[in-house]
């Protein structure tokens, strides 16, 4: 190696790197106007993705010019990815990405800042810091609370999850673990809608599965609060220790928001740490209007509050946001000081924050959009995305080809019914048939590329879920995509009851459907 200069296998010249962003920047451009001309999904085999990748090719000893790995990298992205950005996305609650967030995450790598301390990140930490606090003043939160950005959801709700066992249990926990009093067995309370999350965070943390309540919910899938009081009174007369109620502030399945503001009054009367899984609908206390609006604002008087900036801010994935009311509960929580850091206590390190010490830049996505849109913009985009779920709502409802099942925030669940079934819903073979039709309705419609939904199944009917938290989604999509299941519905029907399939014939207790 020449002491003058070295030659390294990464390194590249100015002119390359512009050239081959500029390049790179024209492509992905192209390749933003042209989603709506695209399928969402080119719905191909693993062998045949893997044979499109080369699999099996080993390390190349040898590199190759980064013009035509750069090229064919883009290739393969573009021509082989499930695009959730496409307006006929609908499946998840993952949303279309922000252009402006790519362009961050291109600058934040170019950076490359560690913002686990802030003399490593000194700006960095404190654009993360601003963000955190704009979320929180988005949904009307406290703006002091503490908070920090994580992966997504599942970690966002254990950070708060693990802040609740400190401060319920007390910071021996760190040291003694959860058994140091064996009499004690804390419990913790959800709804049966609420997200797995919570399942890995009661297993990690070392209270075990066994310690959740899974509390029953109403027709509206929203947890029930008289189950929930009645559960805790039985499990505090039987010895345990209960410590913390999950509120979820827009399920999965259908964006259901459980009746917080009672489920905190219960825990403020109890002294139970009140906690929100609002990763997805949490934001939607920014819209005056919203439905459940109450509830929503009842946010205000949690604990702590998980949020998901890549669900409905539209960040490029990866990106969530725990927040705790009172910030030394995180640092009680995570901080350790070994004498290997240097850092200066009079700044804030989100090492003491959260479980990661090595983090990535993921406020700057967010603080950019943020800034680009600001509150009247998001809150004009999320009105949308409600608007147009509701529109679906509507457009199935007047249907005699489709059940509607529920609207809540910006999902709305659907089914097909064969017209000669309609008045037979209510027989049991009926209700099986049904099922099966429409997981096979799913499917075809996933695997076409014209669209893309999921499912729910709400109170053992198994639903057509769509999902509008993307804004190039417009009205045009939600009245077409009737008539396209009906099609793909009609058969799948036909087909089914080809092979023998079918329901059986009619009992004679017919009973026509009712909304």
């Amino acid at each position: 190696m020449s002491a003058a200069a070295r030659d390294a296998a990464l390194d590249m010249p100015p002119e390359e790197f512009r050239r081959l962003g500029h390049d790179l920047v024209d492509r992905i451009s192209d390749f933003l106007a042209s989603l709506q001309d695209k399928p969402v999904t080119p719905a191909e085999s693993g062998e045949l993705v893997r044979s499109a990748l080369k699999a099996d090719r080993g390390l190349p000893e040898e590199g190759r010019d980064a013009s035509d790995v750069l090229s064919n990298a883009t290739t393969l992205l573009f021509e082989h990815s499930l695009l959730n950005g496409h307006p006929r996305f609908l499946g998840y609650i993952t949303s279309s990405a922000a252009p402006i967030g790519a362009l961050g995450d291109l600058l934040a790598a170019a950076v490359n800042a560690n913002v686990g301390a802030w003399t490593l990140a000194p700006i960095a930490t404190e654009i993360e810091k601003q963000t955190v606090r704009w979320i929180a003043e988005l949904m009307g939160y406290s703006e002091s609370a503490g908070g920090l950005l994580v992966s997504g959801g599942n970690m966002a709700n254990f950070v708060c999850f693990l802040a609740a066992r400190t401060a319920k249990m007390g910071t021996s926990v760190r040291t003694h673990g959860i058994n140091r009093e064996p009499a004690q067995r804390f419990t913790v309370y959800a709804s049966a809608e609420t997200h797995t999350w919570i399942q890995k965070a009661a297993d990690l943390s070392g209270l075990g599965t066994d310690a959740i309540r899974w509390i029953p919910v109403d027709r509206q899938q929203r947890m029930d609060v008289d189950a929930l009081r009645r559960q805790i009174e039985a499990d505090s007369a039987e010895g345990h220790t209960p410590f913390l109620v999950v509120g979820t502030a827009g399920s999965v399945s259908t964006g259901a928001v459980d009746p917080l503001r009672a489920i905190g009054e219960l825990c403020r009367e109890r002294d139970l740490w009140f906690h929100v899984d609002g990763a997805y609908g949490a934001l939607a206390a920014a819209l005056p209007g919203a439905a459940g609006i109450d509830d929503l604002q009842a946010i205000a008087e949690a604990d702590s509050v998980a949020v998901d900036p890549h669900k409905w801010l539209y960040a490029p994935l990866e990106v969530g946001c725990a927040l705790v009311r009172r910030p030394e509960h995180l640092s009680d929580t995570f901080a350790y000081r070994p004498p290997y850091y240097h850092f200066d206590a009079d700044t804030l390190n989100y090492v003491d924050y959260g479980p990661q010490n090595s983090r990535g830049f993921r406020a700057l996505k967010v603080w950019l959009a943020l800034q680009e849109a600001g509150r009247s913009g998001y809150v004009r985009m999320l009105s949308d995305d409600i608007g147009l779920a509701r529109r679906l709502y509507e457009n199935v409802q007047r249907d005699p080809r489709f059940e509607a099942l529920t609207h809540s925030l910006s999902i709305t669940t659907f089914r097909y019914i064969p017209g000669d079934l309609v008045d037979r819903i209510e027989e049991p073979d009926v209700q099986t048939y049904l099922n099966r039709l429409n997981q096979d309705v799913l499917t075809r419609v996933e695997q076409s590329g014209a669209a893309f939904l999921s499912n729910a199944v709400i109170n053992g009917t198994f639903a057509l879920r769509a999902c509008v938290v993307n804004f190039r989604t417009a009205a045009a999509d939600m009245d077409a995509l009737p008539d396209f299941v009906a099609a793909i519905g009609q058969q799948s029907d036909e087909r089914l009851r080809a092979s023998g399939s079918g329901p059986g014939p009619s009992t004679g207790r017919e009973s026509r459907r009712s909304y």
